[in-house]
């Protein structure tokens, strides 16, 4: 083997690149004068891609595989050199890996409010923030647009920009919307599908893509949450009246428990007296009492009096009636009715004899009972 043959082989180069930060999207492979030898090895990846930059021109594009760099097999650089395929000596390139996985768990959020116009509650200030992913889909338009000469590149460097572009449209989604803004919570799949629509265009000329976007949440001023707080509160509440005594019950409560404080007693027992009227005032069921004018200007009403029991009397084997306690006390004194005679009214069991039925005891109270051996 001559001395050429050995120099030949030691200049040949294996050229790959490992990562495992997770965030690096370019790596430039670096060379003691950018030397590239003649038949070297290039090993790509999946998820990778390798740029072939020549004297400042993008040269080449390699997806995964395994290559051996010749002129035979690189025939953009071919033409801009004139090699042949004779020519072995090394070239002098640059050689980007450009990441091509999707870099996941990226942030974006609106440092200013936006105002949008909300048709319940007016003009309004909103902050909104979520996530997104971000890939580079054409790794040679990626290195001219955004990473230029940097040999390093991460994502940080980019996710700004990223970040700008999307709040921009998402502004500008949400103030023409017209969804009310307690409705935007449940329309947060919708706006992501829009605003990622409508960037795609300008993140394609940077040669990425947006594979996923998320609104994460919509938010109000403390101001306006706190008073949206209240507002539920309230209707929460319902029936302030109830409420106010449910509160007046539990400072009854509160002062009772509370030792060596006449104070409270004093405010418990207070309480306890209002209460009681309230609840007198409003009857065994909770009713609510009567009008203010209606108590000044007439008295109490008694409730209706109860009608009388109604009784069927058996007269020569049917069925009489039904009469009243009055006429049956008439009936009584003029002998038509008697201790023995069958009764029966609603509620009883059968007929059974007047005598022996409490309620008509009145009734006979001023009859003289049969004589004796009668």
């Amino acid at each position: 083997m001559s001395i050429f043959d050995f120099l030949r082989g030691e200049f040949i180069d294996v050229i790959h690149w490992t990562d495992d930060t997770r965030d690096t999207m370019v790596w430039r492979f670096e060379r003691e004068g950018h030397a590239i030898k003649y038949g070297a090895k290039l090993t790509v990846r999946e998820g990778q891609a390798a740029v072939f930059v020549h004297e400042g021109q993008l040269a080449d594009v390699f997806g995964p595989g395994l290559y051996q760099l010749e002129t035979n097999n690189m025939p953009v650089m071919t033409t801009l050199q004139h090699w042949d395929h004779a020519f072995q000596s090394p070239f002098k390139s640059e050689i980007y890996f450009v990441s091509t996985v999707r870099f996941n768990g990226l942030k974006w959020g609106t440092k200013n409010p936006v105002m949008a116009r909300d048709p319940e509650f007016g003009p309004l200030r909103l902050r909104a923030f979520g996530s997104y992913s971000m890939r580079v889909t054409d790794p040679g338009l990626f290195l001219k647009e955004i990473v230029g000469t940097d040999g390093e590149f991460t994502a940080d460097e980019v996710s700004e920009h990223i970040r700008n572009v999307i709040v921009q449209e998402f502004s500008r989604v949400v103030t023409t919307s017209g969804i009310p803004v307690l409705d935007m919570a449940g329309n947060t799949a919708d706006f992501s599908r829009i605003v990622t629509a409508a960037i795609s265009p300008t993140i394609a000329g940077y040669g990425l893509s947006i594979p996923e976007l998320y609104v994460e949440n919509i938010s109000l001023p403390d101001a306006v949450e706190k008073a949206l707080d209240k507002r539920t509160s309230m209707g929460i509440v319902g029936d302030l009246s109830r409420y106010a005594q449910f509160s007046a019950a539990e400072a009854m409560g509160a002062a009772a428990t509370t030792e060596n404080s006449g104070m409270g007693a004093g405010i418990g027992a207070g309480l306890g007296m209002a209460m009681g009227s309230q609840m007198a005032a409003a009857g065994p069921w909770g009713a609510a009492p009567q009008a203010a004018g209606a108590q000044a200007g007439q008295g109490a009403v008694p409730p209706p009096v109860p009608g009388g029991a109604q009784f069927h009397v058996v007269e020569g084997g049917a069925s009489k009636g039904p009469f009243g306690i009055d006429a049956l006390r008439g009936m009584a004194a003029s002998g038509a009715l008697t201790r023995a005679t069958l009764v029966w009214s609603a509620g009883m069991a059968g007929w059974e004899p007047a005598g022996e039925v409490a309620a008509l005891a009145p009734v006979f109270a001023q009859v003289p009972p049969p004589l004796p051996g009668a």
